[in-house]
């Protein structure tokens, strides 16, 4: 499977199993022969593929070259990016070469941003390699790294050249992080596809359905990217859950809580601040909840919904004192729902039950 991403750069990608041997003769279409290639990956998935995606480079006639560093979101912040970019610089990279970012979101944030720092912009490939990043971090050109104010809060829109899914990859990812992934699928089916949310529901097993879930998230994302590539309007639906979640991901200091479980109770909450508002269809709050439990995601968490709220100071999405809350009328049909920042805090106390300290 094969489509194209028609943003300000167009660029492929592809869906199809074993394509990580394909790597290099892939590059080999896009960048010029002897072109120097800097492979980034963490200490978890470099093990595991990394040796394989060098060879396919160099059998393509690529100086390859790799930079690991280790795994987890502890290592996504600037001083990271920091030694990426040094490496970079030792291996004598130019604009006429390119990095390749193999692992999950946590590496093609920090390699995306180092390609868009390094020399003022190189090409960089993705290759995803976990389900969180086939269906979504890997698509859009969105690259960042923490800061410890908040998540994702230094960064640059930078297109990658070419996405390669290889669904193969996720045989080797523990349940934890294909759980994590999930927080995403279930996130583009409630923004614009009840029939991937029913598919969801409704499927015994993930594996017989799987190729078909990643073509149809990232398709989603794809017409949404290409129709508002640098997130000023109809690109936010994409975070829906993720002002709450991103939050409480720092509410918990980005470790103990991934990304989708974090995302996935913040669309429970704001689903039931929705309901309480009259905007959303009643129910949709507990339909959202008894997916993601199926899918072994929390849907409440114990952390202090005042903490949680504070966090959201710096959310992207704010504009002055209101925020662009990302809403569903119902399951499929999302839109964006400017309100002030007391009133959006007033609203999750209200779908709590109204008290100020309890638990999420």
């Amino acid at each position: 499977m094969q489509m194209t991403v028609r943003t300000s750069k167009p660029y492929e990608i592809i869906i199809e199993r074993g394509c990580l041997d394909a790597l290099g003769a892939r590059c080999a279409a896009l960048f010029p022969a002897g072109a120097k290639a800097a492979l980034v990956s963490d200490s978890s998935v470099f093990p595991l593929y990394g040796e394989r995606c060098l060879s396919s480079l160099r059998e393509a006639g690529f100086a390859a070259s790799r930079f690991v560093f280790p795994a987890g979101e502890g290592s996504k912040q600037l001083s990271t990016v920091g030694q990426m970019l040094g490496f970079l610089a030792e291996q004598g990279l130019t604009r006429s070469d390119f990095l390749v970012a193999l692992g999950g979101g946590v590496t093609g944030d920090m390699a995306g941003f180092a390609a868009a720092c390094y020399l003022r912009g190189v090409p960089f490939v993705q290759v995803p390699t976990s389900l969180l990043a086939q269906v979504d971090s890997s698509v859009g050109g969105k690259t960042a790294v923490d800061l410890p104010q908040g998540k994702n809060l230094a960064g640059a829109f930078h297109q990658p050249a070419l996405v390669l899914i290889d669904p193969d990859t996720l045989k080797t990812l523990p349940p934890l992080f294909l759980a994590d992934g999930m927080g995403e699928v279930i996130k583009y089916g409630c923004i614009r596809s009840r029939s991937l949310f029913e598919a969801l529901r409704d499927a015994e097993e993930l594996g017989g359905i799987m190729e078909k879930v990643l073509f149809e998230c990232v398709d989603i994302k794809r017409q949404i990217v290409e129709r508002d590539e640098f997130d000023t309007g109809e690109r936010l639906v994409l975070n829906f859950g993720h002002t709450l979640g991103h939050a409480l991901e720092k509410a918990h200091h980005y470790a103990g809580l991934t990304h989708g479980a974090a995302v996935g109770v913040g669309m429970v909450l704001i689903s039931q601040a929705g309901e309480a508002m009259g905007l959303t269809k009643p129910g949709t709050a507990g339909q959202i909840a008894a997916l993601l439990e199926k899918y072994g995601l929390p849907t409440r968490d114990n952390a202090s919904l005042e903490e949680v709220l504070a966090a959201t100071a710096l959310d992207k999405k704010g504009l002055g004192g209101d925020l662009r809350v990302v809403l569903l009328r119902e399951i499929g049909e999302s839109f964006v729902h400017r309100m002030p920042r007391a009133e959006f805090a007033a609203q999750c106390r209200r779908a709590l039950g109204g008290g100020k300290d309890g638990a999420l």
